[in-house]
Parts: structure tokens; sequence; C-alpha cells
């Protein structure tokens, strides 16, 4: 399936890391977390992707357009430098769709402009381009398709350090509990979409408030509940965070990099 990636916001709780580098482009480790995504979804099988571009679009097309498979892999140079052979791989054979879907415009707009790149699809993916998961997502996908329902996205427990508030008609605090602790679960993305989202997505709608309101009213949207890995990159304290996983080495999302599950013996 297609993958469109969401990659045009501003990210302005991140400008006091940079000013000038769009949100999908800033590292983890020595990596950009668009990097980090398409290689998770790649894993699956999934290598077309859509990227909906916006702000600073120029750079994350420069980004691709002089990648360096050597800059992030082992490789051997002979020949004083003639003949460099990489040991790894990581993009050659991705396929990837650079659009303009607007500076401003937000989700449902850049869905909209890229719809005949996704002429053909029964299905597709989407993403925020700003969250990292170690969801199943062959699962999880199957799960989508066997509910037959027009859209499906990730639920995950809030990460923030806040607390829940109970109170009653005067006011009174009845319950006070961290949102991490709670029944509290919140839109994570990882979107599943059928072609049909299109008939209940308009011209200048955002994608998760009146055409998701269309769907709920016609039980035609589902979420899966995951309780496992899930990381957004918000704030520079995300950044900070997600990097010091990456430096130990403890990096759930790094699918690509788990043993395959042993196969059972006959």
């Amino acid at each position: 399936m297609k993958v469109v990636l969401f990659c045009g916001g501003l990210g302005t709780r991140l400008r006091e890391h940079s000013e000038t580098i769009p949100k999908p482009l800033v590292n983890i480790g020595i990596r950009p977390i668009i990097w980090h995504l398409m290689r998770y979804y790649a894993h699956y099988g999934h290598k077309d992707f859509v990227l909906c571009l916006g702000y600073r679009g120029d750079l994350i097309r420069d980004y691709f357009l002089n990648y360096n498979e050597c800059m992030s892999n082992d490789f051997v140079m002979s020949e004083g430098g003639r003949r460099i052979e990489p040991l790894r791989t990581d993009i050659a054979d991705w396929r990837i769709t650079f659009v303009d879907t607007g500076m401003h415009s937000n989700l449902g707009q850049r869905l909209l402009r890229v719809r005949e790149y996704l002429d053909g699809e029964e299905m597709f993916l989407a993403n925020y381009s700003d969250g990292l998961s170690d969801l199943r997502l062959d699962s999880y996908i199957e799960d989508f398709k066997q509910r037959g329902v027009i859209a499906g996205g990730l639920a995950v427990r809030p990460s923030q350090s806040l607390h829940a508030i109970r109170v009653d008609e005067q006011g009174v605090v009845s319950a006070i509990e961290s949102v991490r602790d709670s029944d509290y679960w919140i839109n994570g993305g990882f979107f599943c979409l059928r072609r049909e989202i299109f008939d209940h997505l308009h011209e200048g709608e955002e994608l998760v408030e009146q055409p998701f309101q269309r769907l709920i009213a016609k039980r035609q949207l589902w979420t899966h509940r995951h309780s496992g890995f899930f990381a957004s990159m918000d704030t520079f304290k995300d950044k900070i965070t997600l990097d010091r996983m990456e430096a130990q080495g403890n990096c759930p999302w790094m699918v690509w990099r788990q043993p395959a599950p042993a196969t059972p013996a006959l």
C-alpha cells in the first residue's frame, strides 16, 4: 500500500531547536525522524511514499535528492576512494513522490492535494510524520481489513506528566490522577484509510474533525488501542528523550533490528 506522510507543518513547538529545519528533518541520532518512520513502513513492505510538503519542503527534497547511503551505513572504500561499496542500503528500493501541498494547508487539504497520486489504491496508509511506534503494522492492517470500515487509527496513552481532575457540579474535586494511569486515550495517527474517505472529506476541512465526525455517525471509524511503545516529537524535550534512547540503543520503534519470530517446529 502507498504511505501518505504529512510533513508540511511549521513545527512551531520545536522552534527552540531550529527555526529553519522542518520537523520531519529533525534528527534522532544521525537520521531525521522521517527516515525512521519510512524505514518502519519499509520493514513491513510498504515502500511507496507520497510526501505532502509545505514549510521548507525544499529541504526535504534536497535531503533525499542528495541522500548518501555511505553517510549512514558501513561501506568499503578502495582504489584511493575511487571505488565505494556500501555494505547495506536504506532507500534503494523506495519510491517517493514529492508533492507541494501548500504552506498553510491543514491535513485534510493536504490529503486532497495528493488524491490523484492515490488512483487505483483501494486502501492506503497515512501518518503525521512526528511519531514513532513498535506497532505490529501487518496485524493492525489485517484487523482493519476484517472490520470493513472506511478509516482506522491508533489510540495511545498520553505520555505527558499531566494530572486529570474530576469535579462535581459545585467544583469540588472528587479525584485527581495521572493521565498515564487514567482511561484516557489520544489520537496517535498511523491511519489506515479506504478510498471512500474522499467521499466524506470536503475542501478546507481538517481530516480528524468534520470528516471523522461524519464517519463516527455512520460507525465507519475504528481505532486500535496500542499499549506498546509510542512517542511523538512535539517539543525539544521530546527530541532529547528520543536522542538519549537512540544513544543507549533503546529503540523499540526500530522493528527492523529485532530478530524475526521463530518458526514453530512441525
